[in-house]
């Protein structure tokens, strides 16, 4: 293959475009395709991620990729940009008939077949086998292409298996767990506290995954099983990196993430990857959607240490997997995606380009539509592409925030494990923390609780189940050293062995909160308890949780003021060092919450958010503020009084400017002398 260079591009801004599956459609529709990327502004598609068995007919056989060669061409010769998958995410019939071995099994020893997509075992030497000679195929074939810019290896690793129970699983199971502990079986039982239950283990060779039981598994194998599982899944897309590397150094490597998805470690991965990509799907019919969309950038851009990102799905309309399919209303996908933009993306793609007419994902929408081009949906999707292209100062721009919440995978996999007092649900916790926020136009960072916290003015730890000697001393110190720090119910309890640290909760704070929980219990579903104390209002309530707790020093802030544990402290105060230390008993009710965070906030010396009505969302990027109304009313919003150029108008506002349902402004930096 001899590929047409175009000659060298212009300056890329932020980027626009989406998966891209020419295979399903016949040629002469390609050239149309390419015309209508050119008309909406389309720079950067994702291409082949389902392709594998379009690619290869045999285990080993060369690629029959004709096909591919001509649209790579076809898009060079437009200017538009490729992410080029390396096939892997579903293998072929052809490689399950030839490794039926391959096929996942689940904890209760039922095989999954062939039919669907993801049906591979991560450990499974055969398809490891066959992913990396067709990823080094593809290095070989295009790794010089005038359209290659980013490889994408595999798709949303994990969203269907997570983790696989069969003989092969198996095995590398206890491969990973010799490597753990050293080869010495007396130390697996120390950790996984085996003298319980008499599972004591003589030989790694007894040993197993936590497969369906009579009764709970051990907790600690659980736990080391999500530990290994995480490690057998980044393990395959690492394999084809390295061969993707080696062919071309200069290209840069990425996978799709999915934002808050238990099963894969967003830390490690995105220690992995040169770009940082994520899949966003809010939900539509959800009015607070817009909320958990921001959460999830804000995550995204953190795990890759605040480097732009890329937005690599989101749907132009609605989706297809949810119960009742709601479609975005409209100015909803020009609303979501120039926030993403706002909290550090530069490129806003989706999936997909064209809407499939077969499969399982056909009702899944596409920036062209089933019904074609004379569409409000298409019309959208090239009003979009237009703003984007007004908004290149904002790519490669920093977002900048003083408030961190502490996130660590392996605290959440143990957190909600089971045989618990109750069952918390990290992603529910973050979100209720995590709007106060939102509301008051604060932005924030999420930390790996090892992580420097030294750059932040305020630290929230929302039960941090588990936490190593190292996070318990990194926040202390933090703390110590002049910051200030929020910590939940149910923080501070284990180790990482998921060993309880005895003594009274949370052990390595009890110094730091000046307090001691001698006894947690959990409410009801459907139980609230009244709330007091100096930061009540006559409605505050508490539910899912309360303490006994004996103080040692700490001030009340918040106490329960009915039930039996009336009078027990919901919130405190302490001082530490040369910064204060705040504790939370309860879930207070969402306006107690909000005047607690913002009274926080004020003494840890958050900046306050610019002045906006409710729903509207305000972020600042490399100097430009971001406005955008979620609410379905029109209001007005200041935006300062020095006079400010709006991005997207071109028109200069200032003090004050009226935002439609779905309105948005992104204002340059105030013209000053």
């Amino acid at each position: 293959m001899t590929p047409t260079d175009p000659g060298p591009r212009e300056p890329r801004g932020i980027r626009y475009g989406g998966d891209y599956n020419p295979e399903q459609w016949p040629e002469q529709v390609w050239a149309e395709d390419v015309a209508l990327m050119s008309e909406a502004g389309v720079d950067l598609v994702t291409v082949g991620v389902f392709a594998w068995a379009e690619l290869q007919a045999a285990p080993g056989a060369e690629l029959r990729a004709g096909w591919l060669d001509r649209v790579m061409e076809l898009l060079a010769a437009a200017g538009i940009g490729v992410d080029l998958a390396t096939a892997t995410a579903s293998p072929p019939p052809w490689l399950v008939r030839a490794h039926p071995e391959i096929l996942p099994v689940t904890a209760n020893g039922v095989s999954l077949s062939l039919g669907g997509r993801q049906h591979y075992c991560p450990s499974s030497p055969a398809y490891r086998d066959a992913a990396v000679e067709l990823a080094g195929r593809m290095a070989g074939r295009y790794g010089g292409h005038p359209a290659l810019e980013l490889w994408h290896v595999g798709n949303e690793y994990g969203c269907h298996v997570p983790a696989c129970y069969c003989e092969v699983s198996a095995a590398a199971f206890r491969r990973w767990l010799r490597e753990r502990y050293g080869d010495d079986i007396d130390e697996l039982n120390r950790a996984w506290g085996t003298a319980f239950w008499s599972q004591r283990y003589r030989d790694f060779d007894e040993v197993g995954p936590p497969r369906v039981a009579p009764t709970f598994p051990n907790p600690t194998q659980q736990l080391d099983f999500a530990r290994f599982s995480d490690h057998e899944l980044r393990a395959c897309y690492l394999a084809e990196r390295e061969v993707l590397r080696a062919a071309t150094p200069e290209v840069p490597v990425t996978t799709n993430l999915m934002g808050l998805f238990r099963p894969t470690d967003g830390w490690a991965w995105a220690a992995e990857m040169d770009v940082v990509s994520l899949d966003r799907y809010p939900d539509p019919a959800d009015s607070d959607s817009h909320v958990q969309a921001a959460l999830v950038a804000d995550l995204n851009r953190s795990l890759g240490s605040g480097r732009p990102w890329y937005l690599m799905e989101q749907a132009p309309g609605a989706v297809n997997w949810r119960p009742v399919n709601v479609p975005k209303n409209r100015g909803q996908f020009r609303a979501w995606s120039l926030q993403a933009v706002a909290r550090g993306a530069d490129a806003v793609l989706q999936f997909q380009w064209r809407a499939s007419a077969a499969g399982a994902e056909k009702f899944h929408s596409g920036m062209v539509p089933h019904a074609g081009i004379d569409t409000r949906q298409w019309r959208e999707v090239v009003a979009l592409g237009a703003e984007l292209a007004k908004l290149a100062p904002l790519a490669g721009t920093p977002v900048s925030a003083h408030v961190a919440i502490l996130l660590d995978w392996e605290s959440w996999w143990a957190l909600e494990l089971d045989s618990h007092p109750a069952g918390l649900r990290l992603p529910e916790l973050l979100a209720e923390l995590y709007q106060p926020l939102f509301d008051a136009g604060t932005t924030v960072d999420f930390a790996h609780p090892e992580a420097d916290l030294g750059r932040y003015q305020l630290v929230v730890a929302p039960a941090l189940y588990l936490v190593s000697d190292r996070a318990a001393t990194n926040l202390t110190d933090y703390v110590g050293a002049g910051g200030t720090a929020l910590v939940t119910y149910f923080s501070g309890i284990v180790d990482p062995d998921d060993h309880v640290r005895l003594g009274g909760y949370p052990a390595p704070w009890r110094d730091l909160l000046g307090l001691d929980v001698e006894e947690v219990s959990p409410l009801p579903p459907t139980t609230t308890v009244r709330l007091g104390g100096p930061l009540a209002h006559p409605g505050s309530a508490g539910r899912r949780w309360q303490e006994l707790i004996r103080l040692r020093g700490a001030q009340v802030l918040l106490e329960i003021a009915d039930g039996p544990l009336a009078g027990q402290p919901a919130a405190t105060a302490h001082p530490h060092g040369r910064g204060s230390a705040y504790y939370l008993a309860t879930t207070p009710d969402p306006v107690t919450l909000s005047a607690l965070i913002a009274e926080i906030a004020a003494r840890a010396g958050v900046p306050a958010g610019p002045s906006r009505p409710p729903g509207v969302e305000a972020v600042e990027r490399g100097g430009h503020l971001v406005l955008i109304n979620h609410s379905d009313t029109t209001v007005d919003t200041g935006v300062g009084d020095d006079p400010r150029s709006d991005l997207l108008s071109g028109s200069v506002v200032s003090h004050a400017v009226t935002l439609p349902p779905g309105g948005a402004l992104v204002l340059a930096p105030p013209d000053r002398p």
